[in-house]
């Protein structure tokens, strides 16, 4: 119950509250926009006359020492031999049973539970 008042009253909440701002909205589309003041013009500012720019400098020539000869043919690398070994054999997968062992069986009657006195109700006694 208390539920549902809270709801009911957060609906009328929503319904006032939405229809305040149509009113808003519909308030801000009939105004009429302000004009925008201009900007204040900002003075060319005179260009100077470009000054010659200094001359590149020469650089220096390096010499460069002559690169070694690189000779046609290459020695070949030797790879030492590796010794021969050779592996243990895999251990075999041990066998899966096919058939499941037997269903132990289940008793049908229950054992009879000694009963304790103090737990017993009283005997009923008749009128």
């Amino acid at each position: 119950m208390a539920s549902s008042s809270k709801s009911f009253a957060l609906f009328i909440v929503l319904v006032f509250s939405t229809t305040n701002m149509s009113f808003g909205a519909r308030h801000l589309l009939q105004t009429t926009m302000p004009s925008i003041p201009s900007l204040p013009m900002i003075p060319l500012l005179p260009i100077p006359n470009s000054l010659p720019l200094p001359s590149m400098p020469t650089l220096p020539k390096v010499v460069m020492p002559p690169m070694p000869a690189i000779p046609t043919t290459l020695p070949q690398p030797t790879l030492p031999m590796l010794p021969t070994t050779s592996l243990p054999p895999l251990p075999s997968m041990p066998t899966v049973p096919t058939a499941l062992p037997p269903m132990p069986s289940i008793p049908t009657s229950l054992p009879k539970i000694p009963s304790i006195p103090f737990l017993t109700p009283p005997p009923a006694t008749s009128p």
